[in-house]
């Protein structure tokens, strides 16, 4: 009868060592506050939004095809109709056309980790590079084949460095309000907010100001920050994880009010996007995401291409 009970007692702590073990993973991944968020949603799409459940994948998993190593982050230039993105093992800045192939690469000289790249205006850039936390606007035009950080407008943060925190892995800017977006990865997950940088007319001083929102990111439920995309004409931000596989709609106050999963059987996917890195939108609405290892990806509303 004793042995019984041990047994039984053994069985119980087992049990109440898996459910902790499994509420421990569940508030680790942010999954009691997706699910509240998820059962919450209105029914139907509230105006002046993206509204990111109704964007159906249209172009799943597609290799881009000529590049040595792995592109991160993603921008549209809406002047060349067309993408970047950057390299970083060998760094380099790609151009891609709007299906994923590969237009031109470009050398980028004195980058060390170079992780986002972000249009600002036509033929300008800024490029991150994460662990440096440097911020460097570039120029290029249809005739550059190379470029050298030494020669553009810098910018170092030094925000909350230390060896475990992960640094800047995505930039979005605010073509109206002059605002770069900077996210910061995690430990901690951060977005700041830089006023001033890049100082387009050097002609005129523009003092830089840097701002953050813990409110905001703390009410953000994902694990990390892999990219960011500005939409100008709703003012609202996405915010992509590749932890959580998600992005989430931010509007102007800084709340989630839609999401877009990228797990198997959400959104029209045959399969979970692996590694999401890079995320942007045209000025059509068309949703374009880079995952690890170089695979691309679009999205557009209820699934239709033009």
């Amino acid at each position: 009868m004793g042995r019984l009970i041990s047994i039984k007692g053994l069985l119980l702590l087992l049990v109440l060592a898996l459910l902790a073990a499994l509420i421990a993973v569940a508030v680790q991944f942010r999954l009691f506050e997706r699910a509240w968020f998820n059962v919450s949603q209105p029914a139907e799409a509230p105006a002046h939004s993206l509204w990111l459940s109704d964007y159906k994948v249209v172009i799943e998993a597609q290799r881009i095809e000529g590049l040595e190593d792995d592109v991160s982050a993603l921008t549209y230039d809406p002047q060349r109709k067309s993408l970047f993105t950057v390299t970083n093992q060998h760094p380099k800045l790609i151009e891609l056309s709007l299906d994923g192939k590969v237009l031109r690469q470009i050398e980028l000289i004195g980058f060390g980790d170079p992780e986002a790249v972000e249009y600002v205006a036509p033929g300008r850039f800024v490029i991150a590079d994460e662990r440096a936390q440097r911020l460097v606007k570039v120029r290029i035009d249809d005739a550059t084949t190379s470029i050298d950080a030494a020669e553009g407008q810098q910018m170092s943060l030094g925000l909350e460095m230390g060896t475990k925190n992960k640094g800047f892995e995505g930039l979005a800017y605010d073509l109206k309000g002059q605002r770069l977006f900077v996210a910061k990865e995690r430990d901690p997950m951060r977005i700041y907010e830089v006023q001033g940088f890049p100082n387009l007319d050097p002609a005129t001083p523009n003092p830089v100001q840097i701002r953050d929102d813990r409110k905001r990111d703390a009410g953000i439920f994902v694990r990390d920050l892999s990219s960011l995309h500005y939409d100008s004409l709703t003012g609202h931000l996405l915010a992509l994880s590749d932890e959580s596989r998600l992005v989430v709609e931010l509007d102007e106050a800084g709340k989630p009010i839609s999401s877009l999963s990228l797990l198997q059987g959400q959104q029209g996917l045959k399969k979970s996007v692996p590694q999401a890195e890079g995320i942007t939108m045209d000025d059509q609405g068309v949703l374009y995401m880079t995952s690890e290892p170089n695979l691309f990806y679009v999205f557009s509303k209820g699934g239709k291409t033009d």
